[in-house]
């Protein structure tokens, strides 16, 4: 195989709420690098849904490949991170479940975010984040214009996603790094700390919302490049 084509790449994972262009000022950083990058379109259906998305779209990369996750995203790597091409997961602002874990778990002991009063559900079990919620918790260091079309064009995510359990924790065998956001009402900062400490990640702070991906890019591809350049 072409040395070219072998070369590592990242895959990023979105969170709830958001789609595949959450990442959408994250990946022209990462290409001006000369990084392969794809994104995942996650349908938040379910774990084992977004687990088989994201490990379809690893099995198109020809080399080693760091696994990325945004929040929600952070659950769907520590389940799909144990693909034999991942050689490093990259957690931001993420959850990060062990085994027979869920989600919904990891917050017990934490201050509740402000975040979750937003959080509202559809008849069919579905919930999405009002308007409010993504301008003041979800996105707070953004425009308001710009929290609108996030409002207006966010997927949305199936509530029992955060009661489903993981079957495995890549983070126990593979080098994880932690990207916690200081500023989080949505996934509180004590809570992202503990968790990089569980999973030994080594740990970065920005003073972010919860989408520094979107408010603070630059820190988020400088963390992805730290993993990326270990693999070397």
């Amino acid at each position: 195989m072409p040395a070219e084509q072998a070369r590592p790449s990242v895959v990023l994972v979105h969170g709830a709420f958001a789609d595949g262009s959450d990442w959408s000022k994250v990946i022209p950083l990462l290409q001006a690098k000369g990084v392969q990058v794809v994104a995942v379109q996650n349908p938040l259906s379910s774990l084992d849904d977004d687990v088989a998305v994201t490990k379809r779209t690893i099995d198109t990369q020809t080399g080693k490949v760091v696994l990325v996750g945004h929040s929600w995203g952070g659950t769907v790597i520590t389940q799909a991170g144990d693909h034999p091409k991942v050689s490093a997961l990259v957690y931001v602002a993420a959850f990060a479940p062990d085994v027979g874990q869920s989600t919904g778990e990891l917050g017990k002991g934490f201050p509740t975010p402000s975040g979750l009063a937003h959080i509202k559900p559809d008849t069919a079990g579905w919930v999405k984040l009002t308007q409010e919620g993504m301008s003041r918790h979800f996105a707070q260091d953004l425009p308001q214009a710009v929290t609108e079309v996030m409002a207006a064009t966010q997927s949305p995510i199936h509530a029992g996603t955060f009661s489903q359990k993981l079957t495995t924790a890549a983070w126990k065998v593979k080098p994880s790094w932690y990207l916690l956001t200081e500023s989080d009402r949505m996934v509180p900062p004590e809570q992202q700390r503990a968790m990089a400490r569980t999973i030994n990640a080594k740990l970065s702070v920005v003073d972010s919302s919860h989408v520094p991906q979107q408010s603070q890019p630059s820190r988020v591809v400088d963390v992805i490049m730290e993993a990326l350049l270990s693999l070397k």
